[in-house]
């Protein structure tokens, strides 16, 4: 199977998870291609000054891996910055948020995959 960029739905999330501002979800998976075994692979776009909000995740786990710009992200409470290149992991039962303060996009692969 190939799936090209046409195919990929374009999803715009208001204040997601309490977060600020909208944020882009480029999917490229639809719900039948996890097979049950995931619900989110796509690119997230995170513009200056938005923000996803602080969650946690239960049943199920999600990684970011940057591909531009800087976030910064909260790691079960603990700030850092995440710069192009790093991979952070949400595991089950714990908790994450992200956002940009910088002055461009931040855009990074984002994949949510079920635990149990």
């Amino acid at each position: 199977m190939v799936k090209r960029p046409s195919s990929f739905s374009l999803e715009q999330q208001p204040n997601l998870r309490g977060g600020d501002g909208i944020i882009d979800i480029i999917n490229f998976f639809d719900a039948e291609d996890f097979g049950g075994m995931g619900r989110l692979y796509g690119i997230s776009i995170i513009h200056p000054g938005c923000s996803i909000g602080k969650h946690t995740h239960t049943g199920e786990q999600e990684a970011y891996y940057i591909l531009e710009g800087v976030a910064q992200y909260d790691d079960n409470g603990k700030e850092t910055t995440l710069h192009p290149g790093d991979l952070s992991i949400c595991r089950d039962g714990e908790f994450h948020a992200i956002r940009n303060d910088g002055e461009t996009d931040l855009r990074y692969i984002a994949l949510i995959s079920y635990t149990r």
